[in-house]
C-alpha cells in the first residue's frame, strides 16, 4: 500500500509539474488573421526550384545569380548552394559543406545577403554559439573568400542565435538580429566591417522580446512536446535601400519597430538613451522574413497564412500575395527584372520532427513574384 501511494504522488508531481511547464511556456494567444484579399494572383507566384531539403533564405546577384542556404534544422548536407540550371550546387565548393581543420567552413548558416559591392556574405550562427559564430563574405566575381570575422562570445555568446541580417549601402556596417529563442536573450548586432568589432545594443529591450503569440502554421500548432510553445525573438530585419533606418521585429510580435541606423552606429549611446529613439513603427502578422522596396514599402512574410503582406509608408497593410503553396514563406532577396523571390521553408514539416516525416513532405520551394516595385537586388 506504501508503494501505491508513493507511486500515486509521483504521477501527481509529474502532472503538477506538465501542467506548470504548459503554464509558463506553452500558453498564449492566437493574433487574428490580419490578412485580406490578395492583390496579385495566385498565378503570378512562379516556381523558381524544387528541393530536397527545405530551404532557409536566399540572395540574388544583380547578374541573377541565386544563391541560398538549406534550412539547418532540415539537417541538409548542403549548407550553401547556387542555383545552376534548376539544380542545387555548393557554394563556393563542396569543401565548405563540411567541417575541416585550419580553414573555415559552414556549420548552420541560415542566413545570406548579396552587398552592393559584390560579395555575398553568409551568416552562421554554429549551433547557437556551441561552435564559433561567423561572418564570411566571398567575391561573386572570383567565388574566393574576401572576409572573415569570427564574432567573439561577449557579443554571441552560448545558445545565441545569429538569425538573419543585412548589409548597409556602403558595405561598411552589418546589422544582426540574434534570436536567442533558447535562452531568451535577444539583442541587436551591429559590425563595423573595417575595424572588425561588434556591439550587442538594445539587449532584453522590448522591442526584441517575443510577445505571448501562439504560432500555428498550416497543419500544426507549434507547440513541441506537448507543453513547449515556438515563440521566437527578434529575427525578422530589414534595412531600407538609404541605410537610414533599420526595421526589425520579433517573430512572435504584431507590431513593427524601427530605430535610425546612425543610432545605433553611436558607440556612446547608452542602452536606455538607444532604448528611447526606439519606435513603434506599425502593426504586422506573425512574420519571419523582411525586405523593403525603394519606396519603403516592407514585405512580410506570413507563415500562419500562406502569404507575403506589405507594410506602406502610411502604416498600413496589405496583402500582396496569398498561395497555399507558400508553406511557411522564408526568406526575401530582390533580384533584377522587379522579382522578388522568397523560400517556403515549410517549417511545420521540420521542426522536432523526424526526418522521414521531413522527406514525406518533399520537395520544397523557391518562388518569385513581381510585385510592382523596384529595390537593388541582392536582399
Amino acid at each position: 500500500m506504501r508503494v501505491l501511494r508513493w507511486l500515486l504522488l509521483a504521477v501527481l508531481i509529474v502532472i503538477a509539474g506538465f501542467v506548470t511547464l504548459r503554464h509558463f511556456f506553452g500558453g498564449g494567444r492566437r493574433l487574428e488573421d490580419r490578412t485580406a484579399a490578395p492583390k496579385l494572383p495566385a498565378s503570378a507566384l512562379q516556381k523558381v526550384a524544387d528541393l530536397d531539403y527545405p530551404p532557409g533564405n536566399v540572395a540574388v546577384a544583380p547578374n541573377g545569380r541565386v544563391f541560398f542556404t538549406f534550412h539547418p534544422d532540415g539537417r541538409p548536407p548542403m549548407k550553401v548552394a547556387e542555383l545552376v540550371d534548376g539544380r542545387a550546387v555548393p557554394y563556393p565548393d563542396e569543401a565548405y559543406q563540411h567541417e575541416r581543420k585550419g580553414a573555415p567552413f559552414f556549420q548552420t548558416v541560415l542566413s545570406l545577403r548579396i552587398d552592393r559591392q559584390g560579395r555575398l556574405w553568409t551568416l552562421d550562427h554554429a549551433d547557437y554559439a556551441i561552435g564559433q559564430p561567423r561572418l564570411l563574405a566571398f567575391d561573386l566575381g572570383t567565388n574566393r573568400l574576401v572576409h572573415q570575422y569570427d564574432i567573439p562570445s561577449d557579443v554571441a555568446p552560448f545558445l545565441s542565435m545569429m538569425n538573419d541580417f543585412q548589409v548597409d549601402p556602403s558595405g561598411e556596417k552589418i546589422y544582426i538580429a540574434d534570436a536567442s529563442p533558447i535562452r531568451r536573450r535577444p539583442a541587436l548586432i551591429v559590425y563595423d566591417v573595417a575595424s572588425r568589432t561588434s556591439r550587442r545594443v538594445l539587449a532584453d529591450h522590448p522591442s526584441v522580446q517575443a510577445k505571448d503569440f501562439l504560432v500555428q502554421a498550416p497543419g500544426r500548432d507549434m507547440i513541441f512536446f506537448g507543453f513547449y510553445a515556438l515563440r521566437v525573438p527578434v529575427d525578422s530585419i530589414a534595412l531600407d535601400r538609404r541605410g537610414e533606418w533599420l526595421y526589425y521585429a520579433p517573430v512572435s510580435d504584431e507590431r513593427m519597430y524601427r530605430v535610425r541606423a546612425s543610432d545605433l552606429n553611436n558607440a556612446t549611446f547608452t542602452p536606455e538613451v538607444l532604448g528611447a529613439l526606439v519606435e513603434d513603427y506599425g502593426p504586422k502578422t506573425l512574420s519571419d522574413g523582411l525586405t523593403i522596396d525603394e519606396s519603403d514599402n516592407i514585405y512580410i512574410s506570413d507563415m500562419e497564412h500562406s502569404a507575403v503582406l506589405t507594410l506602406s509608408p502610411d502604416r498600413k497593410l496589405t496583402t500582396l500575395i496569398k498561395d497555399d503553396r507558400l508553406r511557411w514563406p522564408d526568406g526575401f532577396s530582390f533580384g533584377p527584372d522587379g522579382w522578388v523571390y522568397v523560400t517556403s521553408s515549410s517549417l511545420q514539416h521540420v521542426l522536432f520532427l523526424p526526418e522521414s516525416h521531413m522527406r514525406e513532405h518533399a520537395p520544397y520551394q523557391i518562388f518569385r513574384f513581381k510585385p510592382g516595385a523596384s529595390a537593388p537586388a541582392g536582399q
